[in-house]
């Protein structure tokens, strides 16, 4: 009997730009999980500060929010186009694309995977010279990543956040005007009360008439 040699399996390219992106999926889906409870966070922190009048706190924890949103969306759709092209029969055309592409969504997954922190909530809160700087250099990052149509989006929700707590506030009670006490009221004529009692009504009309 001879020796038989068994040839294992060859993992062409295509097959490992699929298994990446797989890997990539996953790690998406399991980050938009986790950053659910950052963005409720940060809507929180909107809240809270347009409780205490602090405007600009308000805008930037929510231009933070739509940044983070951003990401996702902008990876997912990456993710798809990318699933697409690994598919096509012509890989070899746009191998090194896709290579590049999950390149990318790599380096954009852990940026998203730093934004999964409750502390960077927190440091957006810190009043100190320290938290008041992260917030400004945190704010010009914003400004030079986020769209006009963003932009508006941010605006919208944070006016209906402003309504939302508006209504939450006690409505005044609207006073009655009093009716003043030293009016004195000006008599009344009524007519006047007759006196004794009706002639058909006296007894002896009325015994005449039942006789």
């Amino acid at each position: 009997m001879g020796n038989q040699s068994s040839k294992g399996i060859k993992v062409t390219s295509q097959d490992k730009a699929i298994l990446d992106l797989k890997l990539q999926r996953d790690k998406l889906k399991q980050y938009k999980k986790k950053i659910q409870v950052v963005l409720d966070s940060e809507v929180q922190l909107a809240k809270d500060a347009l409780k205490k009048g602090d405007k600009k706190r308000a805008l930037l924890a929510l231009r933070k929010k739509k940044y983070q949103e951003g990401m996702l969306t902008k990876t997912d759709e990456q993710l798809e186009t990318l699933e697409n092209l690994t598919q096509s029969i012509e890989f070899a055309l746009v191998q090194k694309d896709v290579v590049y592409g999950l390149e990318q969504g790599n380096k954009v997954l852990k940026e998203i995977n730093q934004e999964i922190s409750l502390d960077r909530v927190e440091r957006l809160r810190d009043e100190t010279e320290e938290g008041i700087a992260y917030q400004e250099e945190v704010s010009a990052m914003l400004m030079s990543n986020i769209s006009n149509a963003d932009e508006e989006d941010v605006q919208a929700e944070l006016e209906r956040l402003e309504a939302e707590e508006q209504a939450k506030l006690p409505q005044k009670q609207h006073a009655f005007p009093e009716v003043p006490k030293d009016k004195i009221e000006e008599p009344v004529d009524l007519p006047a009360v007759p006196q004794g009692i009706p002639e058909d009504k006296q007894p002896e009309k009325m015994e005449r008439l039942l006789a």
